[in-house]
């Protein structure tokens, strides 16, 4: 049976906080890796058809990072595989030298102790610099290639592709479509991608979809905003078939567009919400729990965080949030029903 759409409050949801409490960390010795083995494009899409009673999925964005951890390393991604299953949107830039390392921005000023473009150096003379985490505290890792990544994940994880040339400012229509026809001769046969099967390709748009898929490219998933009608109708018209697609929705889910959800649904696709512009900004870390609990509620069938290790201890799986669900709402008649008897006295 499909449960109905569900607004709950900060206060039944601050009510139910109890419903989970802090994780303790688990000894190193004790620790063991969450992985998913993904050895064929239908492992992959597998990995991403819906499913009602599938726990919710949280992702990591840009490998997700925690105090001591920097973003987009492998470090921070095997950390944050220790303590959950997951998977890692990643993001990657050019050296001068042409080798491919993960890093977000065009520039290493943010998340290193250098500064400068990322093109303007060579990979060892990147070596020289070490990462920091998102408080700006120098940590001991380095900047990886992605050839590096790759190897690691392997047999362990999946990783979402983010092309950033396509949306930085600054970047030329010439190099965004460079940066196109790269991905492109790295996923064919021969091609250093081309032996992984654990790859989605975030992409901006329907036409930037079709651009790999013309070029012959079936061996990726798509990671493909389909936030409106408008924009499910045109997936559903296109020739790339649906299986070879994850929706992302954006930050929230959104009752008015549960027509859409189950269309997605009704096809086997997955929706995602990201709340790295939302949620993860609360700066109370009590507020923060707050809206990922929310968050939670609303059922996505995947989460993208920039702090993937904060909902460790928080319900994922079907039934969990179920049972949340229910306190929340018994919490929203127990409101109702004080408020009716005071305005009875008055």
């Amino acid at each position: 049976m499909k449960r109905p759409f569900i607004a709950v409050t900060a206060l039944t949801l601050a009510t139910a906080i109890s419903f989970t409490s802090v994780a303790e960390e688990r000894p190193a010795s004790e620790k063991r890796l969450h992985t998913v083995q993904i050895n064929s494009l239908e492992d992959l899409k597998a990995y991403f058809r819906y499913d009602p009673e599938r726990d919710i999925i949280v992702s990591g964005h840009r490998g997700g990072m925690m105090p001591g951890y920097p973003e987009n390393c492998i470090e921070s991604c095997e950390k944050t595989l220790s303590m959950m299953p997951t998977f890692f949107e990643i993001d990657f830039s050019f050296t001068k030298d042409s080798v491919m390392v993960l890093m977000h921005d065009l520039t290493i000023d943010r998340t290193t102790n250098g500064k400068g473009r990322v093109a303007d150096y060579t990979y060892e003379e990147l070596q020289g610099f070490r990462l920091v985490d998102r408080d700006g505290k120098l940590t001991p890792y380095r900047i990886p290639r992605l050839k590096d990544m790759l190897e690691w994940g392997k047999d362990k994880v999946v990783f979402n592709f983010d092309n950033k040339y396509i949306n930085t400012k600054g970047v030329s229509d010439e190099v965004r479509k460079a940066s196109l026809d790269y991905y492109i001769r790295q996923l064919r046969p021969g091609g250093d991608w081309s032996m992984y099967h654990n790859i989605m390709l975030s992409v901006r748009s329907l036409d930037e979809a079709m651009y790999y898929w013309n070029a012959g490219i079936r061996n990726v998933m798509f990671c493909c905003e389909i936030s409106s009608r408008e924009m499910f109708d045109a997936y559903d018209a296109c020739p790339i078939p649906w299986d070879y697609i994850m929706a992302y929705i954006r930050l929230s889910v959104d009752p008015r567009l549960q027509e859409v959800y189950d269309l997605l649904h009704e096809r086997g696709v997955s929706t995602m919400t990201s709340i790295t512009g939302s949620s993860d900004k609360v700066k109370n870390p009590r507020d923060r729990r707050v809206c990922y609990l929310r968050d939670l509620v609303s059922e996505p069938d995947l989460i993208e965080t920039d702090y993937p290790s904060e909902f460790v201890d928080l319900p994922r799986s079907r039934a969990e949030i179920h049972a949340l669900q229910d306190r929340a709402i018994e919490g929203n008649r127990s409101v109702k029903a004080d408020k009716a008897k005071k305005n009875r006295r008055k």
